[in-house]
Order: C-alpha cells, then structure tokens, then sequence
C-alpha cells in the first residue's frame, strides 16, 4: 500500500481500534487460478503477541480454505470511514483557486500465514467468542446455545476455521493531514454539516489529527 509520512499511522493500538470497530475485512489469498477475495467479519482476540491474532471461519464449499498459497501471506483489509472531500469546503478556494476533489479514508493492512483449523470444537468456541462479542450491546443478547443444538452442529460441520497470526499492520489515515488549518476547519464543519454515510466519523478523524499535529 503506498502511504506517504503524512498519511501514516504506525501505532498499534489505533490500527487495532479500526479493525475491531471495522470487523467485516476483505481477505486475500493466492490461489492456484490467481488472486482469491472474500468479504469475511474477523475477531482480533486479546493474545500478547506484537500484532495480534485474526480468527474467523469459511464455509467449508469455499474454495479459500483449500485452495492458497501456505508460502504466501494473506492480506486482511480493515476499511475504516471514508468520504468525499469537495474544495468548496477549503478557505483556499476563494483565495488561489488551486483546490481539487479528493477522498478521505482510514485502512488497515493486516499481513499474516493462513492457518486452517478443521476442528469442530475450536469452531464452537470461535463462534460462541464471537457471538458474545457481537451480541453484547443489545439489550437481549443471542447466544449459539439459544439454537437447537443439532440445528447448530449441523451448521458447525459446514465450516471451517481459519486464523491469522499477524506478522505486520499498515495504517493509513487520509485525513486533511496534507491541508492548511484553515482548510482542516473547513473540511470538518462541511462533513458535519453533510448528513453523508461516514461524515460524522470522518469529520472526528480530521479534528483529532488536526488537534494533535497543532
């Protein structure tokens, strides 16, 4: 990923924060036909390693699992908001005209070995973190013991588990860090004022970074 210093976001625990918030990651592996993608939710769990450690599962008809590369890594792209930036919003505008459209977002790049686990019970487990995860904000949380239990057994035995211990993370922050305060200021108070899918994360993006880099 080509990401200039200003872009860049080395810390870890930022990088973590978006994949966690972010679950729903792009994965790709080399397959024998090329390059192979699925849209799959993955679980950062709590382990001490550097990077950490991406759990999840395939359905066992996916071809992912049994077809890749094991002497190529697997990327995992985590996307963070994103949004449209007009130069309507910068102070600069009126004054030079040189202002164009760009894009703002938040990525992370998890690089890992893929590692298949064809085991029912570290499935059942993965799956019960999971769902305890993902369920603990509602006020009446799901549990996979709320099924019937050959309801999901079945469903168990038609996937498979993978996991990814994380050997390197790419972050990258496009937020108006390349911009004048005075076009920061602006591009803030139009996503606020935008009402658009992303805006109002986006806007916080620009004013922690512009607050920090003051």
């Amino acid at each position: 990923m080509y990401i200039p210093k200003h872009f860049e976001e080395p810390r870890i625990e930022v990088m973590h924060e978006l994949m966690r918030v972010h679950p729903l990651a792009t994965l790709v592996t080399l397959s024998s036909n090329g390059l192979n993608a699925n849209h799959i939710p993955l679980y950062l769990t709590d382990d001490s390693s550097p990077f950490g450690t991406l759990q999840g599962h395939l359905a066992r008809s996916n071809s992912m699992w049994s077809d890749f590369a094991t002497d190529v890594e697997a990327l995992a792209i985590f996307q963070g908001p994103d949004a449209y930036i007009t130069p309507s919003w910068y102070a600069t505008k009126k004054e030079t005209g040189k202002a164009v459209p760009t894009w703002n977002y938040a990525v992370v790049h998890a690089y890992g070995p893929l590692r298949v686990i064809d085991d029912a019970s570290w499935v059942r487990a993965h799956l019960d973190t999971l769902t305890t995860h993902h369920e603990a904000a509602f006020p009446e949380p799901w549990a996979v013991s709320d099924a019937p239990h050959d309801f999901t057994e079945k469903l168990i035995e038609a996937v498979v588990g993978i996991e990814i211990a994380v050997t390197r993370l790419s972050g990258k922050w496009k937020v108006s860090q390349n911009q004048p305060p005075q076009n920061q200021a602006g591009v803030i108070q139009g996503l606020s004022a935008s009402g658009a899918r992303d805006a109002a994360p986006m806007a916080a993006l620009v004013e922690t970074w512009a607050k920090n880099s003051r």
